[in-house]
């Protein structure tokens, strides 16, 4: 029984009730699923239905992610955000009347499909400190840093994250990372890293990561854990061993992956960071510069970009997933190495006059997995699950769909690499339990009332690379806050999303009085 947004009451079988009643007779109603990578940073403001997360079961998202977002931005941050990211969410008609981090959850508060948490993104902050140099901050700028880290954490933020192969990010010694998670000692939260590398330096980049998490001695989580290249077929294991001695040495480390062997992200950060800074006209007039143009196409095909892990670029495992250069259109959907063959370009040259021709706007999939890997990480006790979603473009990933019904479906039903229950805990306890949340996650009386039903039997994805917008079946009611935003599988135009917005801790508490 569902009472003021919370459950009232947890009733056995056959049990009177003295409101509506729905029949979940051989159904799961399970607690709503918190999708612990998200980028609907955008989309949980411009699309109102938000049919990709609400159709197969979220009720929570974790936003800010990879360091990179939208608060806090000043004028001139946030503009190079909107350009920057383009690839990620799209440049959505919406009115930006936000600034600092709390405005962007309040922003939130007027109403969402979902409910909302946000990490503080440490790219975001470095640029509106010290722009997108490839410089150490000075003691002015690292303190004028760890202020905004410090303020985003007092108005809600979960945590802090890094993208350390994305620019500004990736220009950051491990100093100023240890030194910028200061603040979550005091007010709580987590530190969600991408780390800085998840190609030729995997297991050294995992390394590196748990050896930071050490240093910063906050609890640590891996975004979107996988071990991709065709290098690193088998590596789970080594990566694995190691988060399981940090765990077993004492460390609070969790991770989230996908069960999907490509991924995706924007066009553009395939190149080199030497080539990446000043903004977008910047980085244009690079691309049409000759010898620049030259020495990019040798870093990106011969040496390995920084922005592709290191690994030179097999073009065939590069797909075009959107444009927005309408004149691009029919090429989304297909590799660069197959549209180089038929314009008889070579297919570095012709990846750059992409960028260029699309202003650095358009998105990309990555096909370099390895299903090991992937059962692998999923099968580990710190795993938990996130979609890493990006939901623009012509042809973008099935993940932002279909995650949670696959996991459902496919790993567990027909492979049996999980239990029912283990994959619940992933999308669910486990995630709660991360956000510091002891009142989502769990179908308990007084918990809020974010509930997922769903069917074991037929529970699978419909979308896949060909047809990623397709939805989902077997889920059949999801509730947020107590009212339904699905009922009989249809999206119902309910908005009882909210800002999930961390609670101070004790040591924050203390210190303030």
């Amino acid at each position: 029984m569902v009472g003021a947004g919370h459950i009232r009451q947890v009733l056995s079988p056959g049990a009177p009730t003295d409101g509506l009643t729905v029949d979940v007779h051989g159904l799961i109603v399970a607690p709503g699923f918190i999708d612990m990578h998200a980028h609907s940073d955008l989309a949980v403001l411009a699309d109102p239905d938000h049919l990709a997360k609400t159709l197969q079961g979220v009720t929570t998202e974790v936003c800010g992610q990879d360091g990179l977002s939208y608060a806090p931005v000043s004028d001139r941050t946030l503009s190079r955000m909107v350009d920057q990211l383009a690839g990620w969410n799209g440049i959505p008609e919406l009115a930006f009347d936000w600034r600092t981090v709390g405005e962007y959850l309040d922003r939130v508060d007027r109403g969402a499909a979902v409910n909302v948490a946000y990490l503080v993104p440490h790219g975001t902050v470095r640029l509106e400190v010290m722009g997108d140099g490839g410089r150490p901050p000075t003691e002015t700028e690292l303190f004028a840093m760890r202020g905004l880290v410090e303020q985003g954490l007092r108005e809600g933020a979960v945590g802090l994250s890094t993208g350390l192969t994305y620019v500004p990010g990736m220009f950051a010694e491990d100093d100023e990372i240890v030194s910028l998670c200061e603040p979550l000692r005091r007010h709580g939260g987590y530190y969600c890293t991408h780390h800085r590398n998840y190609g030729i330096r995997v297991v050294e980049a995992y390394q590196e990561a748990i050896d930071l998490g050490r240093r910063t001695a906050v609890p640590l989580h891996l975004a979107h854990c996988h071990v991709n290249f065709p290098q690193n077929r088998y590596r789970s294991v080594e990566v694995l061993d190691m988060i399981d001695r940090a765990i077993d040495g004492g460390m609070d480390v969790t991770l989230d992956s996908y069960p999907y062997l490509a991924g995706a992200t924007y066009l553009h950060s395939l190149l080199p960071s030497w080539v990446q800074s000043g903004g977008t006209d910047e980085i244009v007039r690079r691309l049409r510069d000759r010898p620049t143009r030259s020495q990019v196409i040798h870093d990106l095909e011969v040496v390995g970009s920084d922005g592709h892990h290191g690994v030179p670029v097999d073009w065939s495992s590069i797909v075009l997933a959107g444009v927005t250069d309408p004149e691009l259109r029919a090429w989304a959907g297909r590799s660069i190495a197959d549209l180089a063959r038929d314009a008889a370009t070579p297919p570095g040259e012709l990846y750059l006059d992409i960028l260029v021709a699309d202003e650095l706007r358009s998105a990309c999939r990555v096909e370099v997995g390895n299903e090991e890997n992937v059962r692998a990480v999923m099968a580990h006790r710190a795993h938990m699950v996130g979609t890493d979603g990006i939901l623009v473009g012509d042809v973008p990933h099935p993940r932002g769909w279909g995650t949670y019904p696959r996991y459902l479906g496919h790993y567990v039903r027909e492979l049996g690499i999980l239990t029912l229950e283990e994959a619940v805990a992933r999308m669910t306890g486990r995630p709660a339990n991360r956000l510091g949340l002891d009142d989502r996650g769990r179908v308990l009386e007084g918990a809020a009332a974010d509930l997922v039903v769903f069917d074991p039997v037929t529970v699978d994805s419909g979308a896949t690379y060909e047809d990623p917008r397709r939805h989902p079946q077997g889920i059949v009611h999801v509730l947020v806050n107590g009212r339904f935003t699905v009922r009989d599988g249809q999206r119902t135009g309910a908005l009882p999303g909210r800002a999930i917005r961390r609670r101070p801790s004790v040591l924050a508490t203390s210190q303030r009085v």
